[in-house]
Formats: C-alpha cells, structure tokens, sequence
C-alpha cells in the first residue's frame, strides 16, 4: 500500500478531534504468539508538533490492537534525530498502560535525521537479551517498525542489510516528505508487505490495521503451496520453510542441506572455524597465529605498534562517564602484547588544555599501563581536540617521549576518543598526522560529529570510524578495533627489531667487534713508533 502526499491540513483537522472520537485499531485480543517488536521513531527538527502528535497517537493506538505481556508481545520505543534515545527497553513494562503513558510522555529531540544510527541502535541494543529481547535460540519474532517523514543523513541501506541478517523484520513507514527510496532500502522483503508512505492519520491507521492482520494472520502453510523440503512457518508475511536440526536452508528458500561440523558443534574457535570433511579446524585473522590451544588467537604478537590514546575529558563527558572510557581504554590493553619491544601505549587527555598522562616510554607491561589508566584524573572545561592532535604530532611520538625511531618502520597509530563537536579547528593537524604516516582511528560517542571523526581519522573511514550512541553501549566497538588496530604483518620493512641472542644478532655483533678491534690494534702499533721514536731522540740528547 502506498498513500499520496498531502497537505498538512488534513493531519491538524484530525488532531483536533478527542483522541477517543478518533478512528481505533481493532483490538485488543490479537493473540499471534510471543513478539519483540520495537518502535523507532523519527523525532527530528522537520517533523512539526501537530506531526509528532500524529506518530504518538498512532503508537497509542496500536499498542492497544497488541497482545502485551512478558510472554507473549514485548514492546520498545527508541526516538531519534542525530543521536538516538531510548524512550523505554522491552523489559521494562508488562502493562500497557506504563507503555501509553511514557509515549504520552515522550519529548521530541529536534535535532538531525540520523536513521541509519537509529537502525544500528536498535540491532545492536534495543533487540539485545540485556535489553529484554527473547535469546536467539528462543525464535521469538524480532520486529523493527521505523516512522519517519524525511531523507535519511547517513547510510542506511547497509545497517538495514545487516539487522535483516540477523533476523529483524522491519517496517518502513514514510510520512508526507519522506523518501520513498530509503523506505524500500530499510524494509524487509516483500516490500509491497514492508514498505508504507501515507499522508494522513487516516492511512497511518490503515497501516495498523494491515499490521495488526498480519500478526493476527491466517496460517500461510494450511493452504499447501509452501512446497518446504521439510517444515513450513506461517509468518507475518508469508510462508516460511524451516529445516529440521542439523539442517540448513538453501538459497532457494525451500531446500535444505546437511549442516557442516562448524554449525553443528561448540567448536569454541575465537575467530573462525573451517569445515574438513569429518573434521574442523580453526584460522585466525591475517596476521595473527593459532595458539597451541588450537582455538585462540594470539594478541597482536606478529607486530611492534607505538599507539597514543587521546582520550576527551570535556565537561560533557561528565566524571561517571570517563570511568567507563578509562575501563573501554583498559579493554584495548587487554589485546595488545605491551611490552618495550612489543607495543608501547602512551595517554593524553585533552580538554581546554592538554595532559599527556603517560608517554610511549614508560611503562613495559600491560598491568602497569592499566594501573596508569585507572589512576588517570579527570580533567573536565572546554573540547580542544584540533589542540590535542598538534600535541600529538609534535610531542608523542617522539623519540624522547619513547616512539621508536622511524628506521625502524614500527607502525605508529593514533586513536582519538571524544563525544562532541571540537571548538577549534581539527582539519591542519589531523591532516598533518597523516601526513607524518601516523595511522589514525576515532572513536565517537553520543553528540560526536560525524564529520569530524572523518576528518581525524584515516582513510577508509569505514575502517577507521566507530560510534557509540551511548558510553555504556560502547563496548561492541572492541571487536573492530581489535582487528583493526593488530597490524598484518608486524614490521614490514626496514631495519627488524631482533633479539640480540639471535644467532644473526651475535654474528653481527662480532663482526662489528672484531672490526673495532683491528683498528685499535693499528692505532697501537703507530703509538707504539712513535713513543720508540722519542726515546731515540732523548738517548741522542744526552
């Protein structure tokens, strides 16, 4: 279904109707099994009052057409606009009356239009077990339903993919301006059954009725057209085949096939587990080696890295906040090999001014930087991040700070840490660190701006960039920065960091002793003449 776009006018005609004069969903009773189903809705500065007004009632109205309990629908609500809110988690209410009146409750953020974030929000936190979402292996049906009237500020189609993989059923519903092409991008297929634009309250409680007759839907597989090779599961939007355990279905939708021994055992591989006939085996990431476990990877061990962490101590970040970033900075720790031949970790902490915590030098192991981490004091004031990257460029990685010297090729890399917009300038010195082949990544969180996180960081950003809506959420960044940050190779070229018990090592040692050795031999050898020349000219002299 697909509504025209109209005026507003209708829209305010309608608000100014009693609610309870006001068309209602059918309902409550639809007992259509247990549900997640979360609400993401669009509250940026383009949707106007009486229009957000619009989306509240809707969702009143709509929870009331649900079947709402712990065991049977759980419902969420996230807001967003450039950062994301969440207005209440699945678990926390079991009645719908707490739900209605938090909705009632709800002030909209005004801000951006940032849905590509909303959508990762609620893959990664609002359908989290930690959240209230049922466990995976429960196959309780996951459902995203995104409102919003505008064209989204970042990527979507992408994000949209990615919660689709992971089996979110998401409904794309446009009001007024929305675009249509990122409606179709965000929702599940069949899009004709996902994708809404509507131009009044009217259509919009058309959408509910459709959706609420799709939870309430007749069983798809009773008519016998399924043609499922095994087992057949009547879903919002159709039939659905199922194979039996130890079964996996074919890209056909209907076929399935004999699951491999990685999908079918604990394999407990840390990163990747590869089928072999009647056996596995687990691989590791390039660049990193199987421990004799068999199963785990190594720490970054292939490679020398000299990593300065720049860590933001604005006022914004607020004291309980910084001890979460200091605990994420001791849980990059944990992955790396710290050591003097190893990787060095070196902290500054920006603010209005700059504080170099500990240099690249100091300390030699893990246990003493995580110490060092923990002891860190929090600044607070201004954002000065243009400020903190000089300071890096021009002061951390020097030698005199405990960088290794460049003849070496160890691998330099800059992580900036901040939540919000710079107040100077960050473009010359971050352009300048790459310039100086320092390899850099930025980590935003909450108000952090997009741009500027591409600015600092090198390219691709997509390599380079995480995000976090929220300090408490920003754990899930770890996996890709633990593979990002590893270098592949360790020292690539160059001059080798060696042990000097190395049998290389000592021969060329020797080599270099025995040289320096000669040569005092011929120095010698020509004081030894000339002291026996001066002892013939005093014996003539007397």
């Amino acid at each position: 279904m697909t509504g025209l776009l109209c005026s507003p006018l209708p829209v305010l005609l309608l608000l100014l109707w009693p609610w309870e004069t006001q068309p209602q969903f059918a309902g409550p009773g639809c007992r259509a099994g247990p549900l997640d189903l979360v609400f993401v809705i669009d509250s940026s500065r383009s949707v106007r009052p009486f229009e957000f007004e619009t989306m509240r009632q809707f969702l009143v109205g709509l929870l009331r057409s649900l079947d709402v309990g712990p065991n049977a629908t759980r419902v969420g609500v996230i807001q967003y606009s450039s950062q994301v809110q969440s207005v209440f988690p699945l678990s926390a209410f079991s009645r719908r009356e707490d739900m209605e009146r938090a909705i009632r409750a709800l002030v909209p953020l005004a801000q951006g239009t940032m849905t590509g974030l909303a959508i990762q929000y609620a893959m990664n936190v609002a359908f989290s077990v930690a959240e209230g979402a049922r466990p995976p292996e429960a196959r309780v049906p996951r459902v995203a339903v995104i409102v919003t009237d505008g064209r989204p500020q970042d990527r979507v189609a992408e994000v949209a993919a990615q919660a689709r993989a992971r089996g979110i059923e998401i409904y794309a519903v446009g009001v007024q301006r929305a675009d249509v092409g990122s409606l179709r991008a965000m929702a599940s297929p069949p899009l004709d059954e996902h994708v809404f634009l509507v131009d009044s309250f009217d259509l919009i409680q058309e959408f509910g009725l459709q959706f609420q007759g799709q939870l309430c839907a007749i069983d798809h597989c009773g008519f016998g057209n399924h043609s499922c090779q095994h087992e057949c599961v009547s879903t919002f939007g159709g039939p659905q085949c199922r194979c039996r355990e130890g079964h996996v279905l074919m890209p056909d939708g209907r076929s399935c096939q004999a699951r491999d021994l990685c999908n079918g055992v604990d394999h407990g591989c840390e990163y990747q587990c590869v089928s072999e006939g009647l056996s596995y085996h687990c691989l590791c990431p390039e660049g990193r080696q199987l421990l004799a476990d068999g199963k785990s990877c190594n720490r970054c061990r292939e490679g020398h890295v000299d990593l300065v962490l720049l860590v933001d101590g604005s006022k914004s970040v607020r004291p309980q906040n910084f001890e979460l970033v200091k605990r994420f900075v001791n849980q990059i720790v944990d992955f790396l090999d710290v050591s003097p031949e190893g990787t060095r970790v070196g902290l500054v902490q920006f603010s209005s001014r700059v504080r170099t915590e500990f240099p690249l030098g100091r300390y030699g192991t893990a246990a003493e930087v995580k110490q060092a981490v923990l002891a860190v004091e929090y600044m607070e004031r201004g954002t000065m991040t243009g400020l903190a990257l000089r300071h890096m460029v021009e002061h951390s990685f020097s030698e005199a700070q405990g960088a290794r010297p460049r003849t070496l090729n160890v691998p330099r890399v800059g992580l900036v840490f901040t939540d919000g917009r710079s107040q100077d300038d960050i473009s010359v010195w971050a352009a300048r660190a790459k310039e100086e082949g320092i390899v850099m990544y930025a980590v935003g969180v909450g108000k952090a701006v997009e741009e500027e996180l591409r600015k600092i960081a090198s390219e691709p950003a997509e390599l380079h960039v995480s995000y976090s809506p929220d300090f408490g959420t920003m754990t899930h960044l770890l996996e890709n920065l633990k593979g990002s940050i590893c270098p592949e190779e360790g020292i690539s070229a160059g001059t080798e960091l060696r042990s000097p018990c190395e049998c290389e090592s000592l021969v060329e040692f020797q080599g270099r002793t025995l040289g320096a050795l000669e040569s005092l031999t011929q120095k010698l050898v020509q004081l030894t003449a000339r002291l026996e020349d001066l002892e013939n000219q005093l014996a003539i002299q007397k």
